[in-house]
């Protein structure tokens, strides 16, 4: 994983030393019990490869881990992380390079789908085999290894919270930029010749998609130097006000950006709906269809349609 990407997830996780400490306090995770997890360091260290063996033959046996098993580069990755995982989780020192670490590994699995019950489920048979493994060493007193393995699980519950953060936090960026892909294809601004341009809009238009259309339409007008654009929004079934004054607010820029913005398709509903709600059309151009409005434009831009004349019947 970059360098780069690692600081992004740790900038939006806010996993400053003071977190992390913070987290450490929540799990009551204290001197004493960092005193038995060294107690048995040993004992895990000796087995980290067979436990990463282990928690790998087990998660690919659950569904949705799919993608990491087919990727072999990225598979040797996550085991090495998690080998020293298992290491660092038994030595005593749970810092912000601690964190840095659980949030190199649990991007890897975000990368590549695993979702939170998931891993939970890796998580708990690595943790019940960790716990069988210090309960039955030989020579130890029962409360003894309990104490222990208690104090390990305290180490594992702030393993948990840092790996569930990164793997929500990757599911909203993937959201995030799925939602932002359907934006752009659904709003396009299309130049139809030069100086026009098109605006089909269907769907719901909400706050963040208004300013994402006004972003994509002033952009249009300069870079094609266009003159007039047509909105059409046939397939909108409703705009509130704040919309409603954001998309007005649109065509005065586009205004002074020297383009004359049409909206066609203006539904009887949406229109009563405008006007309920007291927003001033005046200084808007409505035509009633797509295309009116073409032909609307292509008179400012003093296009004039003539129809072929058809040759005499007999002639060539």
């Amino acid at each position: 994983m970059p360098r780069a990407q690692k600081g992004s997830d740790l900038t939006r996780l806010q996993l400053t030393d003071h977190e992390v400490e913070r987290r450490k306090k929540a799990v009551d995770l204290g001197e004493a019990d960092i005193a038995r997890i060294r107690s048995c360091s040993d004992l895990v260290v000796q087995h980290a490869e067979a436990l990463a063996t282990g928690f790998f033959d087990y998660l690919r046996k659950l569904e949705g881990t799919q993608q990491l098993f087919a990727k072999p580069n990225l598979l040797a990755e996550a085991r090495g992380l998690k080998r020293e995982h298992l290491l660092a989780m038994v030595g005593g020192v749970y810092g912000r390079d601690y964190a840095e670490q659980r949030v190199l590994l649990a991007s890897i699995y975000g990368r590549t789908g695993i979702e939170v019950p998931v891993f939970l489920g890796a998580f708990h048979h690595l943790m019940r085999e960790i716990g069988l493994m210090i309960m039955k060493q030989p020579g130890s007193d029962p409360v003894e290894a309990l104490e222990r393995f208690t104090s390990v699980n305290k180490v594992g519950f702030l393993d948990i919270g840092v790996f569930v953060d990164v793997l929500v936090s990757e599911r909203e960026r993937t959201i995030a930029v799925q939602q932002e892909a359907l934006r752009e294809l659904s709003t396009p601004v299309l130049q139809v010749r030069d100086r026009l341009l098109i605006l089909p809009i269907i769907g719901v238009i909400d706050t963040q998609r208004a300013k994402q259309l006004t972003e994509g339409l002033l952009h249009a007008v300069r870079a094609n130097r266009a003159k007039v654009a047509v909105m059409d929004i046939t397939g909108v079934g409703a705009v509130d006000s704040k919309v409603a004054n954001h998309l007005i607010q649109t065509f005065a820029a586009a205004r002074l950006m020297g383009a004359t913005v049409i909206v066609t398709g203006l539904s009887a509903d949406v229109a009563q709906a405008l006007v309920s709600l007291g927003i001033d059309l005046g200084t808007v151009n409505t035509v009633a269809d797509l295309q009116g409005g073409l032909e609307e434009a292509e008179k400012l831009l003093g296009y004039e349609v003539v129809p072929l004349k058809r040759p005499a019947a007999g002639k060539m």
